[in-house]
């Protein structure tokens, strides 16, 4: 199949464009620059140069977002152009990676992702909404910015299952190339830690003699990583990656 990736040249496009590649598609990555093999230029913010880029696709796995940024100006309303841009007669399957959460947690990029399934769920294509759990390397990130000299601190009670970059890229080619569900699936890490026992692996592993100290944080944020807001269901698919082999890789 023609298959067209948004946000091909981020942290996940990198991984999921040559694994598609090696399911047999023919792939496209879209990103503003239109960068790299097989790429092409769009922009999601502004729908600059989006219907060229769409053209011909069978599968489209939009994977774009702007979580530093504007996400209800890229998430939400360039999830909106997206539908528009595409040919409907065409098309036979949208995957669209959400995170683990966006229904549970009040955070502000959570909301504009869960209203980026909406727009979805409600354009009649054919969509699998697949939510993933945080990346490995986007806990070492969030760590290493925590970090205030020989002092780690980490909300109380917060959980998290990380997954492996790359094993959710391998679930998302195939869910790209099998049926759309028309609903939500969720894939996360093999095992559910506390955000303390993620930061003293990290630390151990990266940056040994900083004390990791966990820190009681008030509201309904907190609370809601600390009720599991973030772990993936008892259907979900898991990937096989620990945290621990991840920093010991």
């Amino acid at each position: 199949m023609d298959v067209l990736v948004t946000g091909g040249s981020g942290q996940l496009g990198r991984e999921l464009v040559p694994a598609l590649q090696g399911a047999g598609h023919a792939v496209r990555q879209m990103s503003r620059r239109g960068a790299g093999p097989g790429g092409v230029r769009a922009d999601l913010a502004t729908g600059r140069d989006l219907a060229m880029a769409v053209r011909g696709a069978d599968v489209v796995v939009h994977a774009a977002s702007d979580p530093r940024g504007d996400p209800w100006q890229v998430d939400v309303a360039g999830t909106r152009r997206l539908v528009q841009a595409l040919d409907r007669d065409r098309l036979q399957h949208l995957v669209y990676v959400s995170i683990v959460g966006v229904d549970r947690v009040p955070f502000g990029y959570y909301r504009a992702k869960f209203s980026a399934e909406q727009v979805l769920l409600a354009s009649g294509l054919p969509v699998t909404l697949v939510r993933v759990t945080q990346f490995h390397t986007v806990i070492d990130e969030l760590l290493s910015t925590a970090r205030r000299g020989p002092v780690l601190p980490v909300p109380m009670g917060w959980q998290a299952a990380p997954v492996d970059v790359a094993e959710a890229a391998g679930f998302l080619t195939e869910v790209a190339g099998g049926q759309p569900s028309a609903d939500v699936v969720e894939f996360g890490g093999p095992e559910a830690l506390a955000a303390a026992d993620l930061a003293r692996a990290w630390a151990a592993a990266r940056e040994p003699g900083v004390r990791v100290v966990a820190t009681p944080l008030p509201g309904k944020l907190s609370a809601a990583f600390r009720g599991g807001g973030v772990l993936p269901g008892p259907r979900a698919a898991r990937g096989r990656l620990t945290y621990a082999e991840h920093l010991r890789g």
